[in-house]
């Protein structure tokens, strides 16, 4: 077919789901109970500005007209004003999503590497002790309940032994010391954010473990395996030179693809661990029927997603060069 080909094809597919997940995210909030102007509207206010307020934020129109205007915005990037915040969608979006970039893709960077170097020692000791206590410890972290490990995580290291914060991103009296360098504020956000990025390690880098020795087992099948054994090659020229590169290939595509979601945020860990993140902030839009928020953050995770995927299909060719288009 060709790469240009295959590229344009995908586009033209992630242009029409787009458009189905833009519509869909339209009839679902309209659909779901309740309605802004209830939760924004003081019980002082009378019936002319509780319908004024409708005017202002367009809810007044019938639903075909809300639709066509919100593809229009969408179209000119204009995602509207936040129902509750009162301020344009996408600074909002703007000001959490590096929060989130921070935390996430540190995490998911740091398991992959962490799963990776461990997965290809226990494929090459495999049936060996240290290959089963690798396996197992990978299943149960793998198995965790996310909430629950991120409140034991806070009780032991921040409460009872004090070594980390309990919540936040940032001490605010810190950051607003004008003697305070851009080092100590620097050292503040890690200082914050270890927790958290310790908790999604550990839930996270089981599944790249499991992953990486099942692709290894299988690579060290294969016939150049046998040939660098015959050639006199050491044990680990073999396991880091030649089977690993090639056994990391599907663990390129879950890091590609965990990556595009981590734009979301993690909802459970950003709430808990009250990070000021994407996440976060989609879990508040939701509750309190912030529609034009929260149908930005979602599209904003669905084209990432999408454009995510086009990526990794592409890098994978250029990576393996037995798949071509």
């Amino acid at each position: 077919m060709g790469l240009k080909r295959f590229i344009f094809r995908r586009l033209v597919e992630i242009a029409v789901i787009f458009f189905v997940i833009m519509t869909v995210l339209f009839v679902l909030f309209r659909l779901a109970p309740g309605d802004p102007v209830s939760r924004m509207v003081d019980p002082s206010m009378t019936p002319e500005d509780a319908r004024l307020l409708m005017e202002t934020m367009g809810l007044d129109q019938p639903v075909w007209t809300q639709y066509l205007y919100y593809l229009k915005n969408a179209a000119t990037g204009n995602m509207g004003i936040s129902f509750h915040y009162g301020e344009p969608v996408s600074h909002i979006l703007m000001n959490r999503l590096p929060n989130t970039i921070l935390l996430f893709t540190t995490s998911i960077i740091l398991s992959a590497l962490l799963g990776v170097f461990l997965g290809k020692i226990a494929a090459w000791k495999r049936g060996e002790r240290i290959d089963t206590l690798m396996t197992i410890g990978a299943l149960f972290c793998h198995t965790l309940f996310l909430p629950w490990l991120a409140l034991i995580m806070i009780w032991f290291f921040a409460y009872w032994v004090g070594w980390f914060p309990i919540t936040g991103m940032v001490s605010p009296e810190l950051w607003i010391d004008p003697d305070a360098g851009f080092l100590i504020k620097a050292l503040d956000v890690l200082h914050h954010m270890a927790l958290p990025l310790m908790t999604l390690i550990l839930i996270h880098f089981g599944s790249y473990l499991l992953v990486m020795r099942s692709s290894m087992l299988e690579t060290l099948k294969d016939d150049y395996i046998l040939t660098a054994r015959a050639k006199g090659l050491d044990e680990k020229t073999i396991r880091d030179h030649h089977a690993a590169p090639n056994a990391a290939l599907p663990v390129v595509t879950s890091v590609g693809l965990s990556l595009a979601f981590s734009i979301n945020g993690g909802a459970l860990t950003e709430t808990v661990f009250t990070w000021p993140g994407l996440g976060r902030e989609l879990v508040f839009s939701v509750s309190h029927a912030d529609y034009p928020l929260a149908q930005a953050a979602f599209l904003l995770i669905a084209i990432v997603v999408l454009l995510a995927n086009l990526v990794v299909d592409v890098l994978y060719a250029y990576l393996d060069p037995r798949i071509r288009y």
